[in-house]
């Protein structure tokens, strides 16, 4: 196991950051991750590599902490909003950013993971499918199914 550790400990610690941008949260997280994955080595079935099947665990976790806490919102699902000199500008942003999420959370959690993983984390649709237990091309085909709904549910709200 701490071969493992070892081996997979920045990846995953990368991974929790990018995704909360907390320090202290990312280390916490991952050592539950590998408390986890050490409580359920025989589940591990090989069919995806280890850090594949780690990030699950850890997105699962951070994903109950959010939960747990209540502490998703909008700053920590986005990046920054560009410094703008037009405050009219910055305003219409989030406005805009709003009404997107907000018709992100009425779609199937599936999808809407799709959509965070590939928008907010930059994943591939091949790392999106093994985190979510699907293919590559599922993960391709939901992406451009949700961007297409968000754009019309957006459209239609104006």
């Amino acid at each position: 196991m701490e071969e493992l550790y070892k081996q997979n400990a920045k990846i995953i610690y990368h991974f929790l950051y990018t995704r909360c941008k907390d320090e202290a949260l990312s280390e916490e997280l991952l050592q539950d991750t590998f408390l986890k994955a050490f409580e359920s080595m025989e589940r591990f079935d090989g069919s995806c590599k280890i850090s594949t099947w780690l990030c699950q665990i850890a997105r699962h976790l951070l994903y109950q902490h959010w939960e747990k806490e209540k502490k998703v919102s909008l700053a920590e699902l986005t990046e920054e909003i560009p410094a703008k000199s037009d405050t009219e500008q910055q305003v219409l942003y989030k406005v805009e950013l709003s009404e997107v999420m907000d018709a992100l959370d009425r779609m199937p959690n599936d999808v809407a993971q799709v959509v965070k993983l590939r928008a907010m984390s930059d994943l591939s649709f091949q790392e999106i499918g093994a985190m979510l237990g699907k293919s590559e091309n599922w993960a391709r085909v939901t992406f451009f199914r949700a961007k297409k709904q968000l754009l019309q549910e957006v459209r239609h709200e104006d």
